[in-house]
Formats: structure tokens, C-alpha cells, sequence
């Protein structure tokens, strides 16, 4: 273990403890070739039902896609699980030299609970609806076979209707998400898109490419 990513499960380990079992404790290690196991460290893994071992996040598909100078950390913003519990995650961005990022924190805390509490609250508080339209939180995945799932899914739902009733530039538009999102830096994640879409691998990279004269 080299010594930034022994000082970061120290760090992760305290939060953990100080926090509860609420409070998951992710470290990513985005050096690694394999990203089907890009978890290095994780404590009360029991809040996203992952180990030691497990695939990357969406966060962690598109830290790999960006320019590293224009990244920021994510705090305080809301994710889910695979049963429906709602978690407030915060990502932090670990750089090594050249300002390239070695490794995520990521911590994750089950505030299913206390959303329960604040909904019973509002409801006595509340003397009319507002209305407000809130963000769908993003799914936390296990590995990277139901990451691409999730990522297919949310491209067919920004275009807003099937497959089967997409025009070309409906597709063109699917794909570009799903490039942007890092979905093609996952093992023969074209083979399962092309498939899932309706078109050959050839036609795939042409959509990519007209992605990029866009």
C-alpha cells in the first residue's frame, strides 16, 4: 500500500467511526487497467451493499473522460440504492503529480431516516404544496455490467421515448450521452450498446464521430 492511499484509509476509517454505520466510506483507485474493481478500501459497505473489490461509480466513468484542471469536488448531493434508500454523497478528487487524479473519496450517508422525519415534519409545517420539481437521485451500481445498464437506461430517458421509436438523431443523441458519461471506457460496453440500439458496431463509431464535428 503506498503512502497516500495508507494516509486515505486512515482518513477513511476515522470518518467511518466518527459517523456510524450510516456512513459509508468509499476509496477509489482510478490508476488501476481493471476498473471492474476500482474499490481499494470501503468501510460499512452495507449502506450501498458493495465490497472490497466492486466496480466504479458513474462519478468515477466520468472523472476518466475529463480534463483533470477543470474537475471540482462534488459535496452534498443525492444518490440511491438498488432497494430505494436514499443517500447524501460528497466525491473527492485525490491528485498525484501533475495534478492527475489518482484516487475518490467518496462518502455516502443513508439519510433515508431522517428524510422520513423532515416528510412528517413538512407535513405538519406545510400550509400549501410548492410544487417544486426535485432531481431524480442517481443510482449507486455494484459493478460494471448494471453501471452500463443504468447509464442505457437514463440515455433512452433523456431522449424520452423507446428504442424502437428513435430516429437516427434521437440515437445520435443516446450515444453522445452515453460517450460523455465514459460508458465506452467499459469492456465491450459497443457490442451491449450496439445490440440494445438496434445498430452495427460501424454504425456507432460513425455516431461517435458526428458527436465530435457537433
Amino acid at each position: 500500500m503506498d503512502t497516500k492511499l495508507e494516509l486515505l484509509t486512515q482518513i477513511a476509517s476515522g470518518i467511518a467511526t466518527h459517523f456510524g454505520n450510516n456512513c459509508e466510506v468509499v476509496i477509489h483507485d482510478i490508476r488501476k487497467e481493471d476498473l471492474e474493481s476500482s474499490i481499494v478500501y470501503i468501510e460499512n459497505g452495507q449502506v450501498s451493499n458493495r465490497k472490497l473489490g466492486d466496480g466504479p461509480s458513474e462519478i468515477v466513468l466520468e472523472t476518466l473522460k475529463k480534463n483533470p484542471d477543470l474537475l471540482k469536488d462534488r459535496l452534498s448531493y443525492l444518490t440511491r440504492t438498488d432497494d430505494g434508500r436514499i443517500l447524501k454523497s460528497s466525491t473527492m478528487y485525490i491528485r498525484g503529480k501533475n495534478n492527475t487524479i489518482d484516487y475518490i473519496l467518496a462518502l455516502n450517508y443513508d439519510i433515508t431516516g431522517l428524510l422520513t422525519i423532515d416528510n412528517s415534519l413538512k407535513s405538519l409545517l406545510s400550509t400549501s404544496e410548492t410544487g417544486d420539481d426535485e432531481k431524480q437521485p442517481k443510482r449507486i451500481t455494484h459493478n460494471v455490467n448494471d453501471l452500463l445498464d443504468a447509464l442505457i437506461e437514463q440515455s433512452v430517458a433523456l431522449v424520452g421515448k423507446p428504442v424502437a421509436l428513435m430516429s437516427k438523431d434521437d440515437k445520435v443523441t443516446a450515444i453522445q450521452y452515453l460517450n460523455d458519461a465514459g460508458a465506452f471506457l467499459i469492456t465491450r460496453s459497443g457490442d451491449k450498446v450496439s445490440n440494445y440500439f438496434g445498430i452495427s458496431k460501424f454504425t456507432l463509431y460513425s455516431y461517435m464521430d458526428t458527436n465530435k464535428d457537433k
